[in-house]
């Protein structure tokens, strides 16, 4: 089973520890594409730091941010799963899990990012702000950007199994699984039920939907679940407690969407 997370704003920036070391992230076929977005990045928010802050989309009182980004290749690097804070990574609580369970989550997770590319949550990686949205002005768009190599590295990655899809739709553009691979990729929306004069009502949950997400991924890795598709995946979160509702792709070539319907968000 592959998983693809949405990364985070919030990064933990506080530690310290060897500089980046571009050639031994994992998924080497980015390599080349990762370098070219870092150097643009980092060279841009040396230069202009006003600039900087239009493209990356980032207010006045995150002006540390860009002098941040100038000094990525010099900068102590972390795990990224100690890197990637927020909602989603709090309730899917990496720290935490026993050694099976991490094995598993380093193995199974794959986080995207608009400077790197994906990664695994074991790449060694320093604290930065460049989301998928960022046009920069050489490379381009960021989205668009990455489809070529990503098209080249994430089908082997998920090889025969299932992949699920918890990416937010900035993310999502960066790669999409086609024919057979899409087939086998299941993508999971939060509704929230509620009864409202005797009648139940569904709303899209928004925010809460990555602490619903964090703590879905963190039950499969506990428990060791190991679905090979999204039929079985739908029965390894109902047999976790998790109200699910699936629907099969509607043409040859797309995804299996599922339903997890909470009654409470927190």
């Amino acid at each position: 089973m592959l998983v693809l997370l949405p990364p985070s704003e919030g990064k933990a920036t506080d530690g310290s520890g060897a500089a980046l070391q571009l050639d031994r992230l994992s998924l080497p076929g980015l390599t080349e594409h990762r370098s070219v977005v870092l150097d643009e990045l980092t060279a841009l928010c040396a230069a202009d730091e006003d600039k900087a802050r239009a493209v990356l989309g980032i207010g006045e009182g995150l002006r540390g941010e860009v002098a941040r980004n100038a000094t990525l290749r010099e900068a102590p690097a972390r795990p990224a799963g100690e890197i990637y804070t927020g909602v989603l990574y709090d309730a899917l609580g990496l720290d935490s899990l026993d050694a099976s369970a991490r094995a598993r989550a380093e193995a199974a997770l794959i986080v995207f990012s608009g400077l790197w590319g994906a990664l695994r949550i074991t790449d060694r990686i320093p604290a930065y702000r460049c989301s998928m949205g960022v046009k920069l002005p050489g490379t381009g768009a960021l989205g668009r950007y990455w489809r070529a190599p990503m098209t080249g590295v994430l089908p082997e990655e998920a090889d025969s199994g299932l992949v699920l899809d918890l990416r937010s739709a900035a993310y999502a553009a960066a790669w999409k699984p086609a024919g057979e691979l899409a087939e086998r990729t299941a993508t999971l929306r939060v509704l929230h039920a509620r009864t409202v004069d005797g009648v139940e009502k569904r709303s899209v949950v928004s925010h809460f939907n990555k602490a619903t997400k964090g703590r879905l991924v963190r039950d499969l890795l506990t428990a060791g679940a190991e679905p090979a598709s999204p039929p079985e995946l739908v029965t390894a979160l109902r047999d976790l407690g998790h109200t699910v509702e699936s629907r099969p792709p509607a043409r040859a070539g797309t995804p299996w969407q599922l339903d997890v319907v909470v009654t409470e968000i927190h």
